[in-house]
């Protein structure tokens, strides 16, 4: 049985950021937060709190689901 990698969802934040062509600054005064902080959840250092997720996945117009790396369809 082959497992795929899951991504990690800090390596997910960098990839949407970078898509969109924004600074981590930009993404920072998003979530009302600094870049340092924001850079810290971007290198998996520290946790991103719940509420930025939602953030972010309004603003990216993406599921949580898609953020946190989850397979589609799983459990269901």
């Amino acid at each position: 049985m082959v497992v795929a990698r899951i991504k990690p969802y800090y390596e997910i934040l960098r990839s949407l950021r970078e898509d969109h062509d924004l600074t981590q600054s930009d993404v920072a005064n998003l979530l009302g937060t600094t870049q340092q902080v924001y850079s810290r959840y971007e290198n998996g250092v520290n946790e991103m709190p719940v509420r930025h997720i939602v953030t972010l996945c309004k603003f990216y117009r993406v599921s949580a689901d898609f953020i946190l790396g989850l397979p589609e369809n799983e459990g269901v």
